[in-house]
């Protein structure tokens, strides 16, 4: 008799329907459907975004036109003392615009140009030089040299960047 009624128990529960099964399916299924909602919102609104900029940094380059380059050689050296001894610096200097006649400015005033340098990269000390900020400084001011001399020729400064190839000091 126990076994019978135990039998039944089983039935009983087995053809009773489970609780919370199909809501625990409902919760998720409205989980999931919100973050792919979420995903693709996020989507076009970060893709309308991004779009933009590479496009409008295109449009600026099309408009300015190529990149075009100067290298001034030969490369400068110059010596400058470090305490008690003399040390040497080497320094390739490449000028970039996008207005050749910029560049050409550039190289009409050319001595001028490596006269300033000269005489720039003369007046730094090895601790400077040793430094990364150091030298971006350096670059910084070399540029802003450079500007002034084609301004005074050209009339507008002209010369966008100012590259060091290559800077070995000894």
């Amino acid at each position: 008799m126990a076994k019978m009624e135990a039998e039944q128990a089983v039935e009983t529960a087995e053809a009773a329907p489970k609780r919370g099964g199909g809501r625990r399916l409902l919760v998720i299924g409205v989980i999931a459907l919100v973050l792919i909602g979420l995903g693709v919102g996020g989507y076009f609104l970060f893709a309308r975004h991004g779009a933009h900029a590479p496009a409008a940094k295109a449009e600026a380059a099309a408009e300015a036109g190529p990149e075009l380059y100067l290298a001034l050689e030969p490369p400068f050296v110059v010596n400058f003392r470090d305490d008690d001894s003399m040390r040497f610096l080497q320094v390739g200097v490449t000028l970039m615009a996008h207005d050749p006649k910029a560049l050409e400015a550039a190289k009409a005033a050319d001595p001028v140009i490596r006269d300033a340098l000269v005489k720039l990269f003369s007046a730094q000390s090895f601790a400077i030089l040793s430094d990364p900020a150091g030298k971006q400084k350096l670059q910084t001011q070399a540029l802003a040299t450079v500007r002034g001399i084609v301004q005074a020729r050209y009339g507008k400064p002209g010369i966008e960047a100012l590259y060091f190839t290559s800077f070995v000091m000894q």
